[in-house]
């Protein structure tokens, strides 16, 4: 897929991930009045990493942004269907794992670091992130997603 952010799922999923973003921390996920598809356009485009994960016993990445998609060094699609314990190496998923536990119960963590690896097995520290709840209007959960700014290739 060439453009994936002009999907229609894409287009809802950037309403959700930017919702839920503003609910947890009551800030904008990407500050500025955008259509549905101008959200989705910028987003994908934005300077910074925007993931997502869906709500599998073992979550399946649902979102990754263009910077994202770089940084794992994977297209759309092998990205869309890659569980997300597998963006980090074996040695770092139990700390990820009580992370996501701890967003899952408080809604969102913010100033979290940890190592990832890529899909060549490059390994980069991320710093600042944010990793907040999907949820949907009515409250259900729908995943996890993050943003960052910061990392480091170590």
């Amino acid at each position: 897929m060439d453009f994936p952010w002009q999907s229609g799922f894409v287009i809802a999923h950037t309403q959700l991930l930017a919702r839920s973003f503003r609910k947890w921390t009551g800030r904008d996920l990407l500050p500025g009045l955008f259509n549905r598809e101008g959200l989705a356009k910028n987003i994908f485009y934005a300077p910074f990493v925007v993931v997502s994960h869906g709500t599998e016993t073992d979550p399946i990445l649902n979102y990754g942004n263009e910077v994202a998609l770089k940084l794992w060094e994977m297209s759309w699609e092998e990205f869309t269907r890659t569980p997300s314990r597998l963006t980090a190496e074996t040695t770092n998923q139990a700390a990820r794992e009580k992370l996501l536990k701890t967003v899952a119960a408080n809604g969102f963590a913010e100033n979290y670091s940890g190592i990832r690896i890529s899909k060549s097995g490059k390994r980069f520290k991320i710093s600042n992130a944010v990793i907040w709840n999907l949820i949907s209007e009515k409250g259900e959960p729908l995943g996890q997603a993050a943003t960052f700014d910061k990392w480091e290739f170590i």
